[in-house]
C-alpha cells in the first residue's frame, strides 16, 4: 500500500472541512480550552506531518482531528478535539468516522484520554497498554546514569540507523517524524560495538521541553539516555511520557517529574510487531506515538 503524504487531496465527508493553517491560531484556543497546552508551533508540527479534518460554525473553528499515516500501512490518530460548549452531540464519532474513512485498511493506534474511551471502544479499538505522564519544572540535573556503551551526540551518518532501530521498536515506519524531529531537536545516541544501540530527543513542546522518543536495548540505557538530555535542561519545565510498562515512573518520579495523568494505549486491527532488541521507552509526544 503507498504512503498518503500531508500533500494528498483526500475527498471529505459533507460537513467537514479540511483543517487548513490558517485555521491554527483557533486550534490554539481549543486546545487550551481542554488544558492542553499546545503552542502555535506544536500544532504546525504536527499539521505538516498528517492529514487533518476540521468541522466550522458561525463563530469558527469547533472541532479537530488529526492522522499520521506510518509505513507500511500503520496510521496514528490525535488531536482529536470538540469544543466544550459542543461535546456530548455526536462531533467526536463524526470526527472518527472520517479518520477511519481516509485511514481505511491501516491498523490505527492511538492513545485514549478517560473522555474518548467509550466512543473509540465502540470503533473496535481494543486496550494494549497505559502511558504515564510525568512533568514538573526539572530542579536539580539528575545523576549521570550509566550506559552498556558509550552516550553521544547524534552525527550525520547515524541517520539510516536511527531510522532503522525506531522501525523495530516501533514496528512501524515513520521516517517523516523522524526526519522532522532531528530538524528541530537535540538528540542522544548511546554506541555499543561501533553500532547505533539506542537514541532519545529533546525539543521544545508545549510549556517547556518534551523528551521523547527514547528507544534502548533495556531500562539502563534508557536512564542514561533521559539523563544526558536532562542535565540540559535544569530549570526546564520537563514532560516525558513513557509506556506504563516501561518500569521508568518510579526513577522519574525520584527525578521530580511527578505522574500527573494516565492514557490508554489503544488499537485497532493487528498490532505493530516490535523486536525483541529495541524498544520504545518514551513517545514523541501522545498524539504521534
Amino acid at each position: 500500500m503507498s504512503t498518503v503524504t500531508s500533500t494528498t487531496r483526500i475527498p471529505l465527508s459533507p460537513g467537514m472541512t479540511a483543517l487548513r493553517a490558517d485555521h491554527i491560531p483557533q486550534a490554539v484556543s481549543l486546545s487550551a480550552a481542554l488544558g492542553w497546552p499546545y503552542r502555535a508551533e506544536d500544532w504546525r508540527f504536527a499539521f505538516d506531518l498528517g492529514h487533518g479534518v476540521a468541522v466550522e460554525t458561525d463563530t469558527g473553528l469547533a472541532a479537530t482531528a488529526l492522522w499520521w499515516p506510518y509505513e507500511p500501512a500503520f496510521a496514528s490518530f490525535g488531536m482529536i478535539i470538540v469544543a466544550p460548549a459542543l461535546q456530548g452531540r455526536g462531533i467526536g464519532r463524526l470526527l472518527m468516522d472520517e479518520l477511519l474513512r481516509q485511514a481505511d485498511g491501516r491498523t490505527i493506534v492511538l492513545n485514549s484520554t478517560r473522555e474518548g474511551y467509550r466512543l473509540y471502544e465502540r470503533l473496535g479499538f481494543v486496550p494494549c497498554g497505559q502511558v504515564n505522564q510525568h512533568q514538573a519544572i526539572l530542579v536539580a540535573a539528575p545523576p549521570e546514569a550509566r550506559a552498556s556503551g558509550a552516550v553521544r551526540p547524534l552525527r550525520r551518518e547515524d541517520i539510516d540507523a536511527l531510522r532503522d532501530l525506531d522501525w523495530r521498536a516501533s514496528g512501524m515506519g515513520r521516517t517523516r517524524l523522524l526526519d522532522a524531529l532531528i530538524a528541530v531537536g537535540k538528540f542522544a545516541v548511546i554506541e555499543r560495538e561501533s553500532r547505533v544501540s539506542g537514541y532519545a530527543c529533546a525539543r521544545r513542546f508545549g510549556r517547556g521541553v518534551v523528551i521523547g522518543p527514547v528507544i534502548a536495548r533495556d531500562a539502563v540505557d534508557a536512564k542514561a539516555l533521559i539523563a544526558t538530555l536532562a542535565a540540559d535542561c535544569r530549570g526546564d519545565f520537563v514532560r516525558i511520557d513513557v509506556p506504563a510498562a516501561s518500569g521508568l515512573s518510579a526513577w522519574l518520579e525520584a527525578l521530580g517529574l511527578r505522574h500527573v495523568d494516565q492514557v490508554v494505549s489503544m488499537v485497532r486491527g493487528k498490532p505493530p510487531a516490535r523486536a525483541v532488541d529495541a524498544t520504545l521507552f518514551a513517545l514523541s509526544n501522545q498524539s504521534l506515538g
